[in-house]
């Protein structure tokens, strides 16, 4: 089992970073948020889970172990393969996740592409109990050289999904404007929130039609 990659990152785009350890290249399919967040050159260190099939041995790698985590439990789910838990993560975070389930919402679930009604409907049942809401800090707002790459990197993790480049800006563009005087508080850590917004507007049908989300 390899539970975690520290190395140099060669490639991280889409929903893919390969993470050089020992001068073995390893792909890891990861969430857009967290391709965007990885720097060619740098190093990083990745927690995964190696899922195993006759045809391929696959690695999912996470920013920490909360979301490997959730990610695990979100496998012990009918119905839900490594993609559509990865999915899930993509679209909400390990406390929306918990929030969704202590509240029986299972409307969260089914707007992630590859969720179906009944497989949300699961996901709500069995996971209950077995996460909890935590307490996040708020990160300090940026400056607006900072929000244009935020917005660009929205875009971009749009297209990695597989939205065509001028529905993804279109779509970027409206949550901004949403927001309004609350875009001026945008960090890096929104990025995750803006592409959550960005998903919402453009509807579940997003990996339908691109493939590219599971």
């Amino acid at each position: 089992m390899i539970s975690s990659l520290r190395g140099t990152v060669l490639r991280a785009s889409g929903a893919e970073a390969v993470i050089e350890v020992a001068g073995v290249g390893y792909l890891v399919n990861v969430t857009p948020e967290h391709a965007l967040s990885l720097r060619v050159g740098d190093e990083a260190l990745v927690h995964t889970t190696l899922i195993v099939r006759e045809d391929a041995l696959t690695l999912y790698g996470f920013v920490d172990v909360e979301q490997l985590g959730v990610f695990e439990l979100l496998l012990g789910v009918n119905g839900v393969g490594p993609k559509s838990a990865l999915g899930v993560l993509a679209a909400l975070t390990p406390d929306q996740i918990a929030a969704a389930v202590q509240a029986d919402d299972d409307v969260a679930f089914r707007k992630v592409s590859g969720i179906g009604p009944k497989t949300a409907k699961l996901i709500v049942v069995q996971l209950a109990g077995k996460l909890h809401v935590t307490t996040r800090v708020t990160a300090a707002p940026a400056s607006p050289s900072a929000r244009r790459t935020i917005a660009d990197d929205v875009r971009i993790a749009l297209v990695g999904l597989g939205w065509p480049e001028k529905a993804a800006a279109g779509a970027v563009d409206e949550v901004l404007a949403e927001l309004g005087d609350a875009a001026a508080e945008a960090s890096p850590a929104s990025v995750p929130a803006l592409l959550r917004r960005a998903l919402a507007l453009l509807g579940p049908s997003a990996g339908q039609t691109a493939g590219a989300a599971r």
